[in-house]
């Protein structure tokens, strides 16, 4: 079967399905007034607030703009965008004296000095994922920039990459800090924006963007998402992006952070890994070879063992019957 065709989506069926849900979910089942919606600029964020739009009206959907001191100004820009043609409030609230005064950024300096002794805050950093040829065992190296362009990578070592993701995970706490702010000043829900691919594969902060009161969009690949954007008419900026962390100082994308492939290749895998597809007949729909196809199978398994605790509730030592 082509790979564009498992992925396929009735768009109108579907938007219709969601808003219908969200309706049921929002009003009646939590009985809330309307919605919160963080806008990062990117398309999972944009799909969100549209089909919050087609839910409950424009009126009941608040837009929220959280940058921080390295967050790229085209995600603001493209956030307003979706807000204008949403016909949605949206606020805004730069998150960077708080983060900096909790620390987030002199931690992650920290961290990656544990690698590069001579790094300054004047310097840019990212992490990108790597594999290991034979095994295709996942590692992950930091990658500096000095300010004279001369880009520099070693492999992070484990206690500083601990450090690291705990510093910047800051930036996804307090931005769901906000969202719960509004939520609850408003008296509305707090709609959360992973889809399939990043709820499946744990790509989101426990507590942080991981956090929601509804979660729309965790059942579609990121293919469909782009697909209901353009059905519901997003902004061509919004359509064009194509998937950042938005983290580091360093530009970003999602694939080199995490997945280690791009969305239109994780989507096939992971649906073909869902529906038992052997791998050489997998690697056929998306150009991959079967040795490919087998580490990137093992790999998902992986980030679902690691996922478990992500979405795992809070543990009780004991039961404790309703009162309600």
């Amino acid at each position: 079967m082509p790979a564009e065709d498992v992925l396929s989506l009735d768009c109108a069926r579907e938007t219709q399905r969601i808003a219908q849900a969200l309706k049921q979910i929002v009003g009646a089942q939590m009985r809330r007034r309307g919605a919160v919606v963080a806008l990062s600029g990117g398309i999972d964020s944009a799909v969100a607030a549209a089909l919050a739009v087609h839910a409950l009206g424009s009126s009941k959907v608040l837009g929220l703009l959280l940058p921080e001191n390295e967050s790229s100004p085209a995600s603001e820009d493209s956030g307003k965008l979706v807000a204008a043609a949403l016909g949605i409030v949206w606020e805004r609230q730069h998150l960077g004296p708080a983060l900096e005064a909790i620390g987030c950024y002199r931690q992650r300096d920290d961290a990656v000095r544990q690698v590069f002794p001579e790094y300054n805050p004047s310097w840019k950093c990212k992490i990108a994922i790597a594999r290991m040829p034979r095994t295709g065992l996942s590692y992950f190296n930091l990658i500096v920039e000095r300010p004279d362009g001369v880009v520099l990578k070693k492999r992070l070592p484990a206690d500083a990459h601990r450090l690291l993701q705990a510093a910047t995970s800051y930036k996804q706490r307090l931005r769901k800090a906000v969202e719960y702010f509004w939520a609850d000043r408003l008296h509305y829900a707090v709609v959360g924006t992973p889809n399939r691919l990043e709820f499946d594969q744990g790509f989101f902060v426990r507590n942080g963007d991981g956090a929601a009161d509804v979660k729309p969009l965790a059942h579609l690949y990121k293919s469909q998402v782009y697909a209901l954007a353009r059905h519901l008419g997003l902004p061509d900026a919004v359509l064009r992006a194509r998937p950042t962390t938005d983290t580091f100082t360093l530009e970003q994308g999602q694939d080199e952070f995490y997945f280690g492939r791009p969305y239109e290749q994780m989507d096939i895998l992971l649906w073909a890994r869902d529906h038992g597809v052997v791998p050489s007949e997998a690697g056929e729909m998306i150009g991959l070879s079967a040795t490919d196809v087998e580490q990137a199978y093992a790999d998902i398994d992986s980030k679902r063992r690691a996922a478990a605790y992500l979405h795992a509730p809070t543990a009780l030592v004991a039961p404790t019957p309703p009162d309600y």
